[in-house]
């Protein structure tokens, strides 16, 4: 392993790296909210099972909508369905007991797809748990980069093709300027809009707020 990738593994892919405990702390957080989770059905909009097999937490059942192909062997308690969860048929689906959702809306494509991700979580459950990453913490969380998100996107694409602590680097201009555009990390005002029902709570990191979450209890 070089220093670099080992640099990244220690802020975000290690299993004690400063992502792995925020990921705990997060989910001691959302214990404490929703104290009766283990009794619920929850609806995991653009989460992974794997996320879901490693954490503390076992609601009764838990069915994660997200565009990847479908894992298989799954235990009995958790589903997968390829699926957009900004194009949800909420008859189709029910009504669950809790939405749960980290670090996707700033993934759907625009403010009108995140206008319909908000609705979709409103339609689907009461309760909800809504978390993404802060625009205005100093460190792009994907690219592991200070600043990046303020930058050009000229600049951000050239910067992610030789940037060391890039998760997969992209190998053309074209891939690297895809990757750069997919990600619209949110304000406080924004979070505030498309939750206008739901108390934004603050994730801080070195005294500064590192990721808003919308909850609904």
């Amino acid at each position: 392993m070089s220093r670099l990738t080992a640099l990244r593994s220690r802020f975000v892919d290690a299993p004690d790296s400063l992502g792995a405990k925020a990921r705990a702390r997060r989910w001691q957080w959302l214990a404490r909210i929703f104290p009766d989770v283990g009794d619920m059905t929850v609806i995991d909009l653009g989460g992974t099972a794997s996320a879901w097999l490693r954490s503390p937490i076992r609601p009764a059942r838990v069915h994660i909508v997200n565009l990847s192909t479908p894992p298989t062997d799954l235990p009995p308690w958790l589903s997968v369905e390829n699926g957009d969860a900004c194009d949800l048929r909420s008859a189709t689906h029910g009504r669950y007991d809790l939405v749960f959702s980290n670090a996707v809306i700033e993934h759907v494509g625009g403010h009108v797809r995140r206008e319909k991700f908000a609705e979709a979580v409103y339609d689907l459950a009461e309760r909800h748990w809504v978390q993404t990453p802060y625009r205005y913490f100093p460190v792009e969380p994907h690219y592991v980069f200070p600043g990046l998100q303020f930058l050009p996107m000229a600049v951000r694409a050239a910067t992610v093709r030789r940037w060391p602590l890039v998760h997969t680097r992209p190998t053309d201009r074209a891939s690297a300027v895809r990757s750069v555009a997919e990600i619209e990390l949110l304000s406080k005002t924004e979070m505030r809009h498309y939750f206008p029902d739901s108390e934004i709570h603050y994730e801080w990191m070195a005294g500064l707020v590192k990721a808003l979450i919308a909850i609904r209890r």
